[in-house]
């Protein structure tokens, strides 16, 4: 009997895969070979009627070219979804570097970082960035996008994809494949541009129809969808002191030279990073120290306010601003925002029944101003405390009284929100944004997402200290970042200053530790595409020795993800 035969006789359908759509429970059977785009082009559309642009294929994140060896189960995923989003913006933001290849041959074009929903670039060119420049750029944009050609992926040997990037023109491409750990490297293309594959692309060009680019400062910024209204792009967002503390923190790059992955891999490599370190970290003294001296440049300020989003470093960086306030010989009292939350029967519920801790309605906000003006006033303030056990404040207080030259120092979510203090006289009081604005790029067109700095950091953090797994963290990283959207970042720009907590040597700390924790999350986890992305990132990196993680000051901030603080937490 022949093997056909055999085949046959044990499935009747050899040459077919049969797939499992979870949008709507249907189930479909393509040929071995063939892509699931075309199934992605039949079913119906769900509610916000988007168009299928990625998928989730056994709960990873693939594009619609993928094409499956056995039966799988596929979730398709829109704008609307976060990969959907992810995918929408790498896609759009690979047109643009082919544009400006196509446009200006030997032009530089270089991506920074994130400004509201869209993507902040440099442009080196013979004339400066202008609108009508800009409306060529968008010109040529939307007709890519008309002839709606597909993005084609391959693998080569790292040899090969380093040889294609130098004779193409992109050094820092080529650097960075320099001293990575791997064989085989996967690229994509359209057209006569080739670019590293970052993760899910959507199918063509087509797709894009919707964005735009606009000018800001010396460059400008490419916008995506808006996230409510996808079919229309959204609005530039002007966040002068955001933008100030990256663009500062893009000359400490260039100040280091290191402004890329490819080149710390070199300084990595080369054993010059224990030099790097000390500088890195002598720069973020340094920042805090012209902070303190801000502060204690307005007599009148007697209250300092912190506030960012999750793993931005703020607990660190408040004892080392206390540090930098007693060099300027004042004396610094810290105060917890916890004490102030009010009973459980009054604390607020979010949308899922819960207790939404993290609203400031949770705060009782008259109790608080009233100890700030006494405090003021010079009079003693009863401070209340706190009984997270019985979820109410304990009868007792504790009383309080600042001298002339004691300063409060206040940390918490709300510290930015001008609610928090509305009876405080804005002359008494400093505002402080931390966050980690990464100042590293993978290369010139390939950025890394501040929010996945931050992620890291608390990954490493809570299984070193909370005893939670990566998947943990990962499950309950979108209702953190939920409350931080509806109350840290509308005030950022409320900010007297900006502290940039990130240090560029960092993914090459938390790499051998956090590639550990995310390599355990397995394919069946609903969080298995953000661990493998992630881990697609961490990849690029070096990791740094541990001896060299030695190197790393006990003062500072990265300590308070992997441990070994000089500082009592």
């Amino acid at each position: 009997m022949s093997e056909e035969s055999i085949l046959n006789r044990d499935n009747k359908e050899p040459n077919l895969i049969e797939i499992t759509v979870a949008n709507d429970g249907s189930t479909h059977k393509i040929e071995r070979g063939k892509s699931i785009l075309e199934i992605a082009k039949n079913i119906a559309l769900g509610p916000d009627k988007l168009p299928y642009i990625c998928a989730k294929v056994n709960n990873e994140a693939l594009g619609l070219d993928f094409t499956p060896a056995m039966d799988c189960k596929i979730e398709f995923l829109t704008y609307k979804s976060s990969i959907g989003r992810d995918c929408y913006k790498r896609s759009l933001a690979f047109v643009l570097a082919r544009t400006i290849l196509e446009l200006y041959r030997n032009a530089r074009l270089v991506i920074d970082h994130a400004i509201g929903n869209g993507f902040y670039y440099d442009l080196f060119t013979d004339v400066p960035v202008s609108e009508r420049l800009l409306e060529l750029i968008k010109k040529r944009m939307n007709s890519i996008v008309e002839k709606d050609e597909p993005f084609q992926k391959a693998t080569m040997t790292r040899g090969e994809a380093k040889d294609l990037f130098e004779k193409e023109g992109y050094p820092e491409k080529a650097r960075l494949l320099k001293n990575i750990n791997a064989d085989r490297v996967d690229i994509v293309s359209c057209w006569k541009y080739v670019d590293l594959d970052m993760g899910p692309m959507v199918p063509s060009t087509g797709y894009l129809k919707v964005f735009d680019v606009k000018q800001y400062a010396s460059g400008f910024v490419l916008l995506f969808p808006d996230l409510d209204d996808p079919s229309i792009p959204s609005q530039p967002k002007r966040q002068p002191k955001i933008f100030a503390a990256y663009r500062e923190s893009k000359e400490w790059g260039r100040i280091l030279e290191v402004n890329n992955v490819g080149r710390l891999n070199e300084i990595i490599k080369d054993g010059s990073i224990s030099d790097f370190i000390k500088t890195s970290e002598a720069l973020h003294q340094k920042k805090i120290q012209v902070i303190a001296d801000q502060i204690c440049s307005h007599s009148s300020v007697r209250i300092v306010l912190i506030a960012g989003p999750s793993s931005s470093g703020k607990t660190t960086f408040s004892k080392r601003l206390c540090t930098s306030l007693k060099v300027n010989g004042l004396r610094p009292i810290t105060l917890s925002l916890d004490n102030y939350f009010v009973g459980r029967d009054k604390t607020p519920l979010d949308e899922d029944g819960e207790y939404d801790f993290e609203a400031i309605e949770a705060l009782d906000l008259p109790l608080f101003n009233k100890n700030m003006l006494e405090l003021l006033e010079g009079k003693t303030a009863q401070i209340p405390e706190y009984d997270f056990h019985t979820g109410s404040r304990k009868e007792k207080t504790i009383p309080m009284r600042i001298n002339e030259d004691q300063i409060v120092i206040i940390e918490g979510i709300h510290g930015l929100n001008p609610r928090l203090t509305e009876s405080v006289p804005p002359e008494c009081k400093f505002k402080i944004y931390i966050s980690a604005l990464t100042p590293l790029v993978i290369d010139d067109y390939n950025r890394i997402s501040t929010t996945d700095t931050r992620l890291i950091r608390r990954t490493v953090r809570d299984a070193k200290y909370r005893s939670y797994s990566a998947e943990d963290t990962i499950m309950r990283w979108p209702s953190v970042n939920r409350g931080e959207v509806q109350n840290i970042f509308p005030f950022q720009e409320c900010a007297d200053a900006v502290f940039n907590s990130a240090v560029p040597y960092e993914w090459a700390v938390l790499r051998p530790i956090a590639e550990k924790l995310f390599m355990d999350i397995t394919p069946d986890s609903p969080c298995y595409s953000q661990a493998r992305q992630i881990l697609r990132t961490l990849s690029y990196f070096c990791p740094l020795d541990p001896k060299m993680v030695e190197e790393v000051p006990p003062t500072s901030i990265l300590r308070e993800f992997i441990g070994g603080s000089s500082f009592q937490y």
